[in-house]
């Protein structure tokens, strides 16, 4: 591993299309900047592992999981149900209160 120390406002190269810049410091926290093509995919390790973890176990996944897969990803979202087999489609600017959809 390489280990750099920098200071505000100072940057790290990768290469000559990724530069990372330490935009603030605030205790033990780091803030920093990436400059670097729209097509290079940059997160945070966390999510990193977590994504690489849900793949590796969708990938193992057989014929008896993927109907609870499937139920799973088909939920709806924060206990909407569409009314009347109509899909429920969910803008924030235009959402009504319960008692006045009913309203008309």
């Amino acid at each position: 591993m390489l280990v750099l120390t920098r200071k505000y406002d100072q940057s790290i190269m990768i290469g000559d299309q990724i530069e990372i810049v330490v935009i603030d410091i605030k205790g033990d926290q780091v803030k920093i900047g990436i400059q670097a093509p729209r097509d290079q995919t940059i997160l945070r390790k966390e999510i990193y592992n977590q994504i690489k973890s849900e793949n590796e176990l969708a990938s193992q996944a057989g014929p008896e999981n993927i109907g609870n897969t499937l139920g799973t990803l088909m939920k709806p979202k924060d206990g909407i149900k569409p009314r009347n087999d109509k899909p429920v489609v969910r803008i924030k600017k235009f959402i009504k209160k319960p008692e006045d959809r009913d309203k008309k």
